[in-house]
């Protein structure tokens, strides 16, 4: 099909999972193509892992799911640094997105990046309704929430800018609450089936 929207996930762990599987099976397949993946390395030193996601007990399964994922409809995850001639090649003349989205990815993107593709680059950031740029911007928001005793998550949809998680809001998701007790990794697998519904939907209201 000559009118598919070309896309690329920056993701890992539940998040990029359930994006990528959104993308790759749900109702959008249809529309979209997905021509890349990136997603995080643990075991390398460019991801921040001491400040993310990957500082808390996972099960080996949770750094591969997205690998894995990809490799099983024909797609070869990049895991190496995104700030290279090399991947802005790989990029920029063989992926070509329209429309990008990142989530739950362990490093940052810079402008040669998130202003190529024609369509915009995104990001899914956990956060409460709490005005924009959001108190919880950062790369550990399920941590800030459950510290300030919060009961519940919303995930925004969000522009990627040279700022950390403070590009142009373009929607909230439904509030996702949480039970007493969860830790960060409950919060991940709780809300990224929402959180991948969500953007499935507002990329869809985007095509039209």
């Amino acid at each position: 099909m000559t009118d598919e929207i070309r896309i690329a996930v920056f993701g890992s762990f539940h998040r990029g999972f359930h994006v990528l599987s959104e993308l790759l099976k749900g109702p959008l397949a249809s529309k979209v193509r997905v021509v890349g993946v990136a997603t995080d390395d643990v075991q390398s030193g460019h991801i921040s892992r001491d400040r993310r996601v990957w500082a808390y007990p996972h099960a080996r399964e949770e750094e591969t799911m997205v690998e894995e994922l990809a490799a099983a409809h024909g797609l070869l995850a990049y895991k190496g640094r995104v700030k290279t001639p090399e991947f802005y090649h790989m990029y920029e003349q063989e992926w070509r997105p329209d429309v990008c989205i990142a989530a739950t990815f362990g490093q940052r993107i810079d402008a040669r990046l998130f202003e190529f593709p024609s369509l915009g680059f995104y990001n899914l950031h956990p956060c409460i309704d709490d005005g924009w740029p959001s108190h919880y911007a950062g790369p550990n928001p399920f941590k800030a929430l459950l510290d300030d005793k919060s009961d519940h998550v919303s995930i925004a949809l969000h522009e990627v800018d040279d700022g950390f998680d403070t590009g142009r809001l373009l929607g909230l998701s439904e509030k996702i609450y949480f039970p007493p007790g969860a830790t960060v990794v409950d919060l991940h697998r709780l809300s990224s089936p929402i959180a991948a519904k969500f953007f499935a939907s507002e990329l869809n209201k985007m095509l039209g």
